[in-house]
């Protein structure tokens, strides 16, 4: 049966779970390599002794080995709690450090909301906010951010690719236009980081948000990349770590699990991103045979490998209930980003952005797909999809 199929596997490689966007299990590599900072190697990296001195060594060829992955040097990777605390500490920072320039950012209509808010927090300290369209792909006009700019334009913020459509964002053309016009380019890379490649250099990127739990590590530690000679006012003041940028103690397990994942992942990119893009296929082409009123959200042709956004034309106001039909069958799909509070079916502001009206808007189904998914898990989902979608109302019915 599908049910006990689902529910009676408990490992993480069994589990029918589609939500790997929201976050990802822990690698036990990922798992092991951590375990020996909670209890034999647990200094403090600002300690002056050897079990400091060792904490300290692990915590910097943690951040050489991210760094590379990147493109960019040791020193101007910085660790933090995460995607929101990096991505407000770059908005905010670079903001700061820079009001006597201007008082001018420019965002995606699409950012994750902590880069929204971020924003908002800035406009209502002064700061003029404009907001940049995309198109019905979810990809952003870089011809609106090139009018746009002005003198006092300080920063363009545009997500490397976004966390609910999936949709790879042309950075390294936008990079290259704010560095001609002498205008910081931000990057929130955390739903693209460990799945598709990344250089600094050659997307001419200033600054980079990355983080772990996406991608198999631990939550609650992420980075910032800073280019070299870029003023940035930091968000916490104490002991000074990480040259000055964000002081309070590191958090070397979450550091060790976060550089191991990364290794991990970039060990065999080329290949997941064949696998799982072969079972997103299988997955749409399954879709498209099977409902007539199916309709896809963003990109087709220039998305992340496991990520589809999905929708059934009249029923988008079901969605809320299709996923709770899904996981009593224990199939764990979602509604959109699982990064807000904003539950309970509200219109999503990325779908609003490319065209969907509000009830729409409220329907898109985000199926992601990961290291362990299979072609089991994905005929599994397709056969819940053909029982739960039965069981929906329709408005043209």
């Amino acid at each position: 049966m599908l049910e006990s199929d689902c529910l009676t596997h408990t490992s993480s490689k069994d589990v029918c779970y589609f939500d790997y966007a929201a976050t990802t299990p822990v690698d036990a590599r990922v798992l092991e390599a951590m375990k020996p900072y909670f209890d034999q190697f647990f200094g403090n990296a600002s300690s002056m002794h050897s079990h400091g001195t060792r904490a300290k060594e692990t915590m910097e060829q943690s951040r050489a080995m991210l760094a590379g992955y990147i493109g960019a040097q040791p020193p101007e990777l910085h660790f933090t709690s995460g995607g929101t605390e990096a991505n407000n500490l770059a908005i905010k920072g670079v903001a700061w450090a820079h009001k006597n320039k201007g008082r001018h950012i420019i965002l995606s209509a699409i950012e994750h909301d902590c880069v929204i808010n971020a924003c908002r927090w800035m406009r209502e300290q002064g700061w003029q906010i404009t907001v940049a369209p995309v198109n019905s792909e979810g990809i952003v006009d870089v011809d609106f951010i090139e009018k746009a700019m002005t003198p006092q334009t300080v920063m363009v913020s545009v997500m490397h690719a976004n966390n609910e459509l999936g949709t790879i964002q042309p950075v390294a053309q936008i990079g290259k236009l704010c560095r001609e016009r002498g205008v910081l380019f931000h990057s929130d890379a955390c739903q693209s980081f460990g799945k598709i490649a990344l250089n600094v250099e050659t997307e001419n990127i200033d600054l980079l948000t990355i983080n772990a739990h996406k991608m198999y590590g631990p939550k609650g530690v992420g980075a910032l990349y800073v280019r070299k000679g870029t003023l940035i006012t930091p968000l916490l003041h104490g002991g000074g770590q990480e040259s000055g940028l964000r002081s309070t103690t590191e958090n070397i397990p979450g550091i060790v699990g976060f550089a191991k994942a990364a290794e991990l992942c970039h060990a065999d990119l080329d290949n997941e991103y064949k696998r799982v893009a072969t079972l997103k296929e299988n997955l749409v082409t399954y879709l498209r045979e099977t409902f007539d009123n199916v309709y896809f959200n963003g990109s087709e042709a220039n998305s992340l490998p496991g990520l589809l956004n999905f929708s059934f034309s009249g029923q988008e106001g079901e969605t809320i209930r299709l996923l709770f039909l899904l996981d009593q069958l224990g199939i764990y799909v979602s509604a959109g980003s699982a990064c807000s509070s904003n539950h309970g079916g509200s219109a999503s502001h990325v779908l609003r952005a490319i065209g969907l009206n509000p009830f729409e808007a409220r329907g898109g189904i985000r199926v992601s797909l990961g290291r362990f998914s299979n072609e089991s898990h994905v005929e599994r989902l397709s056969e819940a999809l053909k029982i739960t979608v039965m069981q929906m109302n329709s408005i043209f019915s």
